[in-house]
């Protein structure tokens, strides 16, 4: 489930708890959690519910000023029916804690690499981590689309892995683009880092 920056951030706060969905079938289950811009979403109830009795108060929840946005802000068929989702916030995202680590022992420095090396094996294009984490190194804030263009993939593929370097903990997101975190900057750093591809 995706939420927009300033909802995401409205859960952290507390001010928003709801969110509503049109969906073919429900995509989401109580008691889950996802990962979003502002840390760990906590699903609370998941509810089918008529669209009509969506309320003012309902609306504010939800983060939106008039019902008329939330009903406007629902995508899919008309026909699909539209989910209430509680949401709460359970904490800050725990890749931030392992980004920040930047303190590697050589266990740590294998450990990395041999996770780089899995993502390589399993690529159909082959090798790709180690030049990417040196891109990112080369020119933090560059744009998604440049980079992908320097790396001769589509773009969507190149956020798809680097969501995966992210998982790591090596890297982060900006506003625009990325950049390494202080942990994929202390594994560039390392001695051993170059394996052959």
């Amino acid at each position: 489930m995706m939420l927009t920056r300033v909802v995401a951030e409205g859960v952290a706060r507390g001010e928003v708890t709801l969110a509503f969905r049109r969906w073919a079938t429900c995509r989401v289950s109580a008691g889950r959690t996802f990962l979003s811009v502002a840390g760990v979403i906590v699903i609370g109830a998941v509810e089918r519910i008529d669209p009509a009795t969506i309320t003012t108060e309902d609306a504010h929840a939800a983060g939106a000023r008039r019902v008329e946005d939330v009903l406007a802000s629902l995508r899919g068929g008309p026909g699909d029916p539209v989910f209430r989702i509680t949401l709460s916030y359970g904490g800050p995202d725990p890749r931030h804690a392992t980004a920040d680590d930047a303190a590697l022992t050589a266990g740590d420095v294998a450990g990395i690499g041999a996770a780089l090396d899995r993502l390589d094996a399993r690529s159909a294009r082959g090798p790709w981590t180690r030049e990417t984490l040196r891109l990112i190194e080369a020119g933090p804030g560059t744009r998604a689309a440049d980079l992908a263009a320097s790396l001769d993939v589509e773009k969507d593929t190149l956020k798809r892995d680097i969501r995966k370097l992210k998982n790591l903990g090596l890297t982060l997101s900006l506003d625009v683009g990325y950049a390494l975190s202080p942990r994929g900057a202390a594994w560039l750093r390392a001695p051993q880092v170059d394996t052959p591809d």
